[in-house]
């Protein structure tokens, strides 16, 4: 069963002027909560209040929105919450309005069952446009990922790889990348178009901490056959291994391993995480 609160209230509806329906004006964040605790809700907010920073959205105080995730989820243990921000309602036109108030839509739904591992994915068709204004954040307009998504209905396939218009690999439909191309760890990255994930923020840190940074690079629709590890990443997939990209088979082996090992120690850890029930 999924609950809902609206600007605070339990509620299912928001006014059919809001500039998030109407021109997708707004961000999102979907947060893992496990055990009681929300997964990295820090980096959350800040990547939160960089996004309305940048579409010059008013974010509301991070306190406010803690207090109102407690509220939704009650003595929920295992979940997974969803904070929509919008720019508020508005009138007709895409200038918006000097004075909006945002809206806030926190959402919460059950926490799926992790899928085995390793996994399949396969490449897309559809391509991100490129547009650096936007990269980086987690604003309303997926629609290139909901093009991407209709392409398969496989049940074995978990995810699709989307690259850009100039054809270089840029992300999942719904998750970060890491690759190995023999002794070579790249990570793509979202300058141009894209999320940068919380997940993969976290990936990072741990491969700076050991000392082998990832290259800030990619491969091409061409080059992924290359590719002799690939893991993705999620904040409610947590970091995993494919098995499969299309026909080509992959062999996660000790990097792979290590590199999930470490993520899973670091997940563990309650100071990244906030308590709320």
């Amino acid at each position: 069963m999924s609950s809902w609160l609206i600007n605070g209230k339990p509620a299912e509806q928001v006014h059919v002027n809001d500039r998030g329906l109407q021109y997708g004006d707004g961000l999102f964040e979907t947060l893992r909560l496990a055990n009681g605790r929300l997964e990295y809700a820090s980096r959350h907010w800040r990547r939160l209040q960089q996004g309305c920073e940048r579409l010059g959205i008013a974010c509301p105080s991070v306190a406010k929105i803690e207090d109102e995730i407690r509220q939704l989820v009650a003595n929920t243990r295992h979940a997974v919450v969803k904070l929509v921000l919008t720019r508020g309602p508005g009138g007709r036109g895409y200038r918006p309005e000097p004075e909006t108030q945002t809206t806030r839509i926190l959402g919460l739904h059950p926490l799926p069952e992790q899928p085995p591992s390793p996994v399949t994915v396969r490449p897309c068709v559809t391509r991100l446009s490129i547009n650096p204004v936007l990269a980086g954040i987690k604003h309303l307009n997926r629609l290139e990922q909901v093009l991407a998504r209709r392409e398969w209905n496989d049940a074995g396939i978990l995810e699709g790889l989307m690259y850009d218009t100039r054809g270089r690999l840029v992300s999942g439909t719904m998750s970060n990348l890491f690759l190995r191309i023999g002794e070579r760890v790249l990570c793509p990255p979202v300058d141009d178009c894209g999320i940068a994930g919380v997940t993969r923020s976290v990936i990072l840190d741990i491969l700076h901490a050991w000392g082998t940074p990832p290259e800030a690079s990619t491969v091409t629709t061409d080059e992924t056959g290359l590719i002799d590890e690939m893991l993705i990443c999620n904040s409610v997939l947590g970091l995993v291994p494919v098995a499969r990209i299309g026909e080509r088979q992959l062999s996660p082996g000790s990097w792979s391993r290590a590199l999930t090992d470490a993520w899973n120690a670091h997940r563990k850890q309650e100071e990244h995480h906030l308590c709320v029930t």
